[in-house]
């Protein structure tokens, strides 16, 4: 096991700084408690980045990446800052395709004592993984579409075996991982298959690996259908396997059934590197305000500790990520720590109060 973990800290834009600095302070709390030692270096990146320096992701800054451990990413970007052709400043997609991060891990998981929009009880009990592929798909055009004549506009899809292969393996990991958590042993391939070849051959290497994973259920669902289903039946489903466009759109709705965005942590996970960080954009119109809800950065960085204990074999680092977990849960169970997007008052030092006082309540050993 290793005596330290050195973190490349990116908190980005708008309200990235607001929520990267409690969540900080929880994560070297919690790994305290443990006794795990957390490096962790902050470096500039996003929208504001490019506008002052004319870079996005300094060099410095992706070299620090590729040398830590992990990345934790608060916010990036900035409607009023734009490149010159028109497109947002997100050096967010540049980690994922320069790192290789393919799964894009999007939990959705209704926290006790959060409103969710459903009115259905059964709404409590959801529990559910979106894994996006992040490195292809129609994000592979990023860049590289075309205006024809000022009369056509055209982007191209591209799903590749390679990455569709190891994503599925992924996913399957995933869900076996997860039946020892009440998981339900299943993966859903979500895509368009009745329309696109591209979509057709997504599905036809989803079941070659499926065929090597016998132990686990295969299932499919078109995507229009799975939009609908999100809504009437969510709980039915464990782990979900889409196209990168496909699980952006489904991210956000999965991150409604949860209470918001800022309830809704995320990781982007390669070979070799991984990024964590809220699944919420830099939301300027709130930033200052110190309204924004840490909930989702928080979890992220339990998902970053979970997942460096896994990588390297490290109990003190998965008891560190459970016990972070824990306290946003105990912290909200009662229902009294009602965040800004619900009418509430708990601000962003609130809740990591809250989170904190909850997480000094907790036995480490038990939150594993």
């Amino acid at each position: 096991m290793t005596s330290s973990f050195r973190i490349a800290v990116l908190p980005g834009d708008g309200i990235g700084p607001e929520v990267m600095a409690p969540t900080l302070d929880l994560l070297r709390a919690a790994t305290e408690r443990v006794q795990l030692a957390l490096a962790t270096e902050e470096h500039p990146a996003g929208a504001v980045c490019w506008r002052d320096t004319g870079e996005a992701l300094p060099k410095a800054t992706m070299a620090a990446c590729r040398a830590a451990d992990a990345i934790l990413l608060a916010a990036m970007g900035d409607p009023a800052i734009r490149y010159p052709d028109g497109t947002e400043i997100a050096p967010q997609l540049d980690l994922r395709f320069d790192l290789g991060l393919y799964a894009g891990v999007r939990p959705v998981r209704v926290i006790p004592g959060v409103r969710t929009p459903l009115a259905d009880p059964r709404a409590a009990a959801i529990d559910l993984v979106i894994l996006r592929e992040s490195t292809e798909g129609l994000f592979w055009s990023r860049g590289r579409g075309e205006v024809l004549n000022d009369a056509e506009a055209r982007d191209t899809l591209v799903i590749t075996r390679a990455t569709t292969a190891r994503l599925s393996d992924f996913a399957f990991a995933l869900a076996r991982a997860r039946r020892g958590r009440g998981g339900k042993n299943l993966v859903t391939c979500v895509d368009k298959a009745n329309v696109f070849t591209s979509f057709a051959f997504f599905r036809r290497v989803f079941d070659e690996r499926a065929a090597q994973h016998p132990d686990v259920r295969a299932a499919h669902q078109y995507i229009d259908a799975m939009a609908l289903d999100l809504v009437r039946r969510p709980w039915d489903f464990d782990v979900m396997l889409t196209e990168n466009m496909f699980g952006d759109i489904l991210s956000d709705l999965g991150a409604a059934l949860m209470g918001g965005m800022g309830y809704a942590p995320s990781a982007d996970i390669g070979e070799a590197h991984a990024v964590f960080q809220p699944c919420h954009g830099s939301a300027p119109d709130i930033a200052g305000k110190g309204i924004a809800n840490p909930t989702a950065m928080i979890l992220s960085g339990a998902m970053m500790l979970e997942w460096l204990g896994q990588r390297h074999g490290d109990p003190r680092a998965l008891r560190a990520g459970g016990l972070i977990r824990r306290a946003v849960d105990a912290a909200f169970a009662t229902g009294r720590l009602v965040t800004a997007e619900h009418g509430g008052a708990a601000g962003t030092r609130a809740v990591a109060a809250a989170v904190g006082t909850a997480m000094a309540a907790l036995d480490p050993a038990e939150a594993a």
